[in-house]
């Protein structure tokens, strides 16, 4: 399930990807924008910006598309003003939800993501009110295809990383947040490719939840992800 099983949310969300490509192309364009615009247009000097820019290619964004996003982002073209806002909330079964978003329109999200959580009996909460229960973290999943753990640990242990947990799935990594770049240029050069690599909220504790109730779970994960405003998705559950 989403919330719990790290690595079959990518294999989930890498199945919307297929079938939502254009709304995967628009989140990615509101992110080059937003790290254009406080870190500039040069990819060089951009470790963030640089990163984007190589998960768009992966995701095959046309190089119109990124040229554009990076010309909003540092003022080259006309543009919407965009903003980051992190919303938190419950969902069915007490289980913890913290939702990013990034919009033209701050009434617009709220109202979009609340009416979500309503939607299935859960409820938006104050800032702080869910985030506790998370690290906010810079996290890696990296099939055993890919590298050892050795050489991993070899490769980013200089770089930052600050844990590396192996799994029958593959290699977790984990970092502060302000390594992340660097440690995802450092793979990149390495010839690594991760399955996903992301600034993630990780949970600390899951709330166990059964069949029925991780059904519901999922529907509300589709429903925020479908949004355009909604950057990610992260959550808590346990799925038995």
């Amino acid at each position: 399930m989403a919330g719990h099983n790290k690595w079959s949310k990518v294999k989930r969300l890498k199945a919307v990807t297929d079938s939502r490509r254009g709304k995967v192309f628009s989140r990615l364009s509101r992110e080059i924008t937003m790290a254009a615009k406080t870190g500039g247009g040069d990819l060089d000097g951009n470790a963030r910006l640089r990163t984007l820019v190589l998960k768009a290619r992966e995701a095959n964004m046309p190089a119109d598309n990124v040229d554009r996003a990076i010309k909003k982002g540092t003022g080259e073209l006309p543009g919407v003003i965009f903003e980051e806002m992190t919303y938190e909330g419950y969902g069915p079964g007490g289980v913890a939800f913290v939702v990013q978003c990034t919009t033209d329109n701050k009434t617009r999200a709220a109202k979009d993501v609340r009416a979500a959580f309503n939607q299935f009996d859960g409820n938006l909460a104050q800032a702080g009110a869910v985030a506790f229960q998370f690290i906010h973290a810079g996290q890696f999943l990296i099939p055993l295809d890919q590298t050892s753990e050795d050489k991993l640990l070899d490769l980013t242990l200089d770089a930052g990383a600050d844990d590396v947990v192996t799994t029958e799935q593959g290699f977790e990594l984990r970092c502060n947040i302000h390594a992340f770049d660097k440690i995802a240029h450092a793979l990149a050069t390495a010839g690594i490719k991760p399955a996903s690599a992301e600034i993630a909220y990780i949970p600390t504790t899951t709330v166990p939840v059964n069949a029925e109730t991780a059904a519901i779970l999922e529907k509300l994960h589709d429903v925020l992800e479908e949004n355009d405003d909604v950057q990610a998705v992260f959550s808590n559950e346990d799925a038995e």
